[in-house]
């Protein structure tokens, strides 16, 4: 179906009509527990294994401020997007391997931070974790980022295939002209 906008819109009923005001916004339980999931999951749980499996760990100053500016710089590009799917896309970004945590997008995103490339929350928590990798300078902390980089990436082919079925060929077409990931690559 294609919206007034010209936007790819995906029909589904709501799934959930419990609503709560948070500071003048509207917020979806389901929403909400999509935002904490996955701040739990990505901005802490992830960041805390890597510390612990490094064991005693004691960076100098240019380690810290250089995870300092790639953190802040990560997760900014991260909450733009979630902000910015919010706004656009209608939906939530919690949807893990093809189960539907938060509400997911009805209008396809193409641009903001989606012009960057197709997937540019993970790029986000992609240099926070690049900022804690150097910050903390272990090939333990390297391992767990390899695992979870490679867990992302089969969520990410799962998603891209859930988005190809519900918005077809506009889809495709972005797919076509975005990158998967590393801006400039294709």
């Amino acid at each position: 179906m294609i919206s007034a906008s010209g936007n790819a819109v995906r029909s589904s009923p709501e799934k959930d009509k419990t609503v709560r005001r948070i500071g003048g916004i509207t917020v979806k339980s389901r929403d909400l527990l999509g935002y904490l999931l996955g701040l739990l999951l990505f901005v802490v749980l992830i960041p805390l294994l890597m510390w612990r499996v490094s064991g005693p760990v004691r960076p100098g100053a240019a380690r810290v401020v250089c995870f300092a500016v790639l953190a802040a710089a990560g997760i900014a590009l991260s909450v733009w997007s979630i902000v910015y799917m919010k706004a656009v896309g209608k939906g939530n970004p919690m949807d893990a391997f093809n189960h539907e945590v938060a509400p997911r997008t009805v209008n396809l995103m193409t641009g903001g931070p989606y012009r960057i490339c197709r997937n540019p929350m993970l790029l986000g928590v992609i240099i926070y974790y690049l900022g804690l990798l150097i910050c903390l300078g272990t090939w333990q902390a390297a391992a767990v980022f390899a695992v979870w980089f490679a867990v992302m990436m089969v969520q990410v082919d799962r998603e891209e295939k859930r988005l190809e079925t519900d918005f077809g060929e506009e889809y495709l077409a972005y797919k076509s002209s975005t990158p998967k990931l590393i801006p400039f690559l294709r």
